[in-house]
């Protein structure tokens, strides 16, 4: 026998109806309340969390019209919203059924009813009811994690002109639906934008998406964006939600959309501008409402011209460019980004670490940083791990052993491929072969590592 499951509030003038509910009801659900007017429905709402609530429409002697359940009806939802009300009544017809259903009821039950037909009424309408519940704590869940996911935004922090210049076209912009690109090279803290984006947008409450899409391989693409349908495919045992559809009503971020190949920019430009997507296997199309924010460390202006990228998918995405400076391009920043990680960092590995020596921070304002930001907070998470002191030091960064450290590397090229393709193998060999530690020594991903070492033929 199935455990009762449920909590349920009757309302109706007619003691021996309610009578008959208490009696059919108790054995399948936890609770079965009544009240034989509905002047006090709200003050037990109060106090019991109801799954359904089972409301007469007619509680004046005589009356039929049903109008008095159509009132309290307005009443409980302008309370409670997402409340789950089951009309019973003895003076039914389609009519009724349907302006019960457009007035937010859930659905519509006759007198005298069948005790088989009631019972699975009610059991639907506690399985709708608790997944509302569910929802709505996924919703706050996701407003909690969005908090801690956003947090990061703090760590987006600027003096210099060049960075005042992006914060005020985050400002500008933020607010509108306009579609962004966001360009700069790897570490420049282009995800971070993306987040003080929808941070201050008329979406910030809703979801944020982001995908890699140099990560996601060209078979996959359409199944990760769009979604797809049960045996679509071999591996397709369920239907699944894509990314557009997941971010449905908050902002989608698609990072590395300069590594997208021609045809699935294809696929891409037709959801923006139909803004619906089709599942896989499927010709059903699903409308999608999404802020769209894109980035790339990709010459993507350079890629259009040389048919690399098509120019109507960068006319789409770009509405407004925001372009972020390299960290050796705003060294006034560097002091302050410092002492923001040792902050950081001192807290997190419980360290008494007071401050950075002045010899120190002139040894960070003069390395050139080609991880940029992320390669400096890395820098200064490793110095507050290995130090002894409660003053950082020039040795303690290591700085004189980074790849690409002023006047450490030579070539006698300035062809970028190759001196991008020695680099990459000093990194590789510093890290004897660890891509891991290579990616992180050059502020780069994992997988955007893999994919200069495959194009190197590393």
């Amino acid at each position: 026998m199935k455990e009762p499951v449920g909590k349920i509030l009757a309302i109706d003038d007619n003691e021996d109806i309610l009578f008959a509910l208490k009696l059919l009801l108790k054995p399948h659900v936890e609770i079965i309340d009544t009240l034989n007017t509905p002047n006090n429905i709200l003050e037990y709402l109060s106090k019991i969390d109801y799954d359904v609530i089972l409301l007469d429409m007619n509680f004046t002697k005589d009356a039929i019209s049903g109008q008095e359940g159509f009132d309290w009806l307005a009443k409980i939802l302008d309370a409670h919203p997402t409340a789950v009300i089951v009309f019973i009544t003895a003076y039914g017809d389609a009519e009724k059924a349907v302006k019960a259903i457009k007035s937010g009821a859930t659905d519509f039950v006759l007198k005298p009813w069948q005790n088989e037909k009631l019972l699975a009424t009610v059991s639907s309408s506690i399985q709708l009811a608790q997944s509302k519940k569910e929802n709505k704590e996924l919703k706050k869940k996701q407003k909690e994690i969005s908090a801690v996911l956003n947090q990061p935004f703090e760590e987006f922090i600027g003096e210099s002109s060049e960075m005042s210049e992006v914060f005020q076209t985050i400002k500008k912009v933020a607010q509108t639906d306009a579609n962004i690109l966001i360009l700069g090279e790897n570490g420049t803290g282009k995800e971070l934008v993306a987040r003080a984006l929808h941070k201050n947008s008329l979406r910030k409450d809703e979801i944020f998406i982001t995908v890699d899409l140099g990560a996601i391989s060209e078979t996959l693409f359409e199944s990760e964006l769009f979604g797809h349908e049960k045996g679509a495919f071999t591996d397709a045992v369920k239907e699944k939600s894509g990314r557009f559809e997941i971010a449905k009503g908050g902002t989608l971020f698609l990072d590395e959309i300069g590594n997208l190949s021609l045809p699935l920019q294809t696929k891409l430009l037709t959801a923006i501008e139909r803004r619906e997507i089709i599942h896989v296997g499927s010709n059903k199309a699903i409308p999608v409402d999404v802020r769209l924010i894109c980035a790339t460390n990709n010459n993507i202006h350079q890629m259009v011209a040389e048919n690399k990228f098509r120019q109507d998918l960068l006319y789409r995405v770009n509405t407004v460019e925001i372009h972020l400076p390299l960290l050796r391009e705003r060294v006034s920043d560097i002091q302050l980004l410092a002492d923001h990680f040792l902050k950081m960092y001192s807290k997190k590995y419980r360290k008494p670490i007071k401050k950075i020596s002045p010899e120190a921070i002139v040894c960070l304002k003069e390395y050139s940083w080609p991880g940029n930001v992320r390669e400096l907070q890395h820098s200064l998470e490793r110095a507050v791990i290995l130090t002894d002191s409660n003053v950082l030091q020039r040795e303690d960064f290591m700085l004189s052993s980074n790849i690409a450290s002023r006047g450490e590397f030579e070539s006698d090229t300035l062809d970028l491929e190759t001196i991008e393709k020695q680099v990459i193998e000093k990194a590789l060999k510093k890290n004897i072969g660890n891509v891991t530690q290579a990616a992180a020594n050059l502020g780069l991903t994992r997988t955007s590592l893999y994919r200069r070492m495959e194009k190197h033929g590393l």
